[in-house]
């Protein structure tokens, strides 16, 4: 039973592991993200780390799907993985604590990118992983909408 699940405590765990050293890095910055001028269309500051929470689970469960698949692919596509959360770690403590706004958009298109091509990668290996990024990838596309939206509002 342990053999089955292991994979994927582990790359559940990596993922909400990056995700909750992103928020300890950016630390009491996100507090300033409620003083700013928002589009009509941003959500409350409650959402963000419960949406984020559930992708960081889908994300791992799609990379997991695919270490166990272990077809020839699934190296690229975990090596693709690893690569976006680094991507990831990053983005929040480029918007929130160095408010760089603007590359922070930037930054946010180049995980976009990465995410398309794991998702892409992963489906070679598993097309339930690829689809478990769905979720991300529009997630990412509104993030996109709302960091550039808040950076035109705010200069």
């Amino acid at each position: 039973m342990w053999q089955k699940l292991k994979p994927y405590v582990i790359f559940i765990g990596a993922s909400l592991t990056v995700g909750g050293l992103s928020a300890l890095f950016t630390g009491r910055s996100m507090d300033s993200y409620s003083k700013l001028i928002q589009p009509s269309f941003a959500p409350p500051g409650w959402l963000f780390p419960v949406v984020w929470t559930m992708l960081f689970i889908l994300m791992g469960i799609g990379a997991a799907r695919v270490y166990i698949a272990a077809g020839p692919r699934s190296s690229a596509s975990l090596a693709l993985f690893f690569a976006q959360l680094a991507v990831n770690f990053c983005w929040s403590i480029f918007f929130f604590r160095l408010e760089a706004r603007l590359f922070a958009f930037v930054w946010l298109l180049l995980l976009l990118t990465l995410v398309l091509f794991m998702a892409a990668e992963f489906k070679k290996s598993d097309k339930n992983a690829a689809l478990l990024q769905l979720p991300y990838i529009l997630w990412l596309c509104f993030a996109g909408y709302l960091n550039l939206s808040i950076y035109l509002l705010n200069g």
